[in-house]
């Protein structure tokens, strides 16, 4: 039974040995887009050479012998000089993400070398105003993910925002009705909140396609009310949907023309009250109403003494009889 174990154990070990050292052969050569990229390998091979695609290794891209070396297919290269002293080298003339892939070079079908073949990431600076729409190229059939990551100081969102298969796109709630697929992903409506990085993910071989720098540039009106919408201060009550904080540090400012109306209107009661107050000095005494016919009582009289009908006068300002 510990036998058993043991070979188990060193079964197991040998396993895990091969298949490390199968992925470590795998050579990285990295291009930018459209440039020539060479595959190398260097071994002795005195039979046929093929490279292949490592998927797809009926389907021969060039080869060489003996007598000669041919392209099968198109920008794909390798040198006959260089196949005689070792160098089993294939240039691909024109390196597009459609090729990117791992490539084996075999002699005799006896693998010899893998290389896998990748592709720089553009990097792209984007200036739109605001408003403006963003385009993001996919350029690969293989699904994509496009990662967001701010550069600004207001963080709306940092991570995946939507992910493309084929013609299918799933998006994050905040994007969902502004992106669409046509050529390329359309961002619509992009404020300067939207401003970072957005990079276009290879999800199968995971490597960057595309990394586009977007800066938005709006006038200050709508910057300072983006500003305003995402970081509120002191709010006297919560606002509806759709409308902007009111602070109570953005005091409104009076027009112009209140001032000279509110003096003009001040001079004017000043001037009524001095009228009025002018005319009541210089007056005559007040009326009296001679009353006839009934004694009158004087109040101002000691033992208020009773006037004949004749002589007392009922004053109407201090209200009193005197005769």
């Amino acid at each position: 039974m510990q036998s058993c174990s043991s070979a188990l154990c060193v079964l197991i070990l040998l396993t895990t040995t091969f298949s490390t050292g199968s992925e470590s052969a795998v050579t990285p050569v990295k291009v930018k887009l459209h440039d020539s990229a060479t595959l190398p390998c260097s071994e002795r091979c005195s039979g046929l050479v093929r490279w292949t695609v490592f998927h797809k290794r009926s389907d021969t891209l060039a080869e060489c012998d003996q007598t000669s070396c041919r392209s099968v297919k198109e920008g794909y290269q390798m040198i006959h000089d260089q196949y005689l002293k070792g160098n089993l080298s294939l240039t691909i003339t024109d390196a597009d993400f459609t090729k990117r892939a791992r490539y084996t070079c075999d002699c005799d079908d006896k693998d010899l070398c893998d290389v896998h073949l990748q592709i720089e990431p553009l990097k792209t600076p984007v200036q739109k105003k605001n408003g403006e729409s963003l385009l993001l190229k996919l350029d690969v059939s293989d699904p994509v993910a496009v990662i967001y990551n701010s550069t600004g100081a207001a963080i709306r969102y940092s991570g995946q925002i939507c992910t493309v298969k084929g013609r299918s796109t799933q998006c994050k709630d905040e994007y969902k009705q502004r992106a669409s697929l046509t050529s390329a992903l359309e961002l619509r409506g992009v404020t300067p909140s939207d401003s970072g990085d957005y990079t276009v993910m290879d999800t199968i071989n995971n490597e960057a396609i595309y990394t586009y720098t977007l800066t938005v540039k709006g006038d200050a009106g709508s910057e300072a009310q983006d500003q305003i919408y995402k970081f509120p201060r002191i709010r006297r009550s919560a606002p509806s949907d759709g409308e902007l904080c009111r602070c109570r540090d953005q005091g409104a400012a009076l027009p112009g023309w209140i001032v000279p109306v509110l003096s003009v209107l001040v001079a004017v009661l000043l001037a009524v009250c001095a009228a009025s107050v002018a005319l009541g000095s210089s007056s005559d005494p007040p009326a009296v109403t001679q009353k006839t016919g009934l004694y009158w009582l004087d109040t101002e009289m000691p033992n208020h003494k009773r006037c004949p009908p004749q002589s007392p006068v009922f004053s109407e300002v201090s209200h009193t009889v005197f005769c």
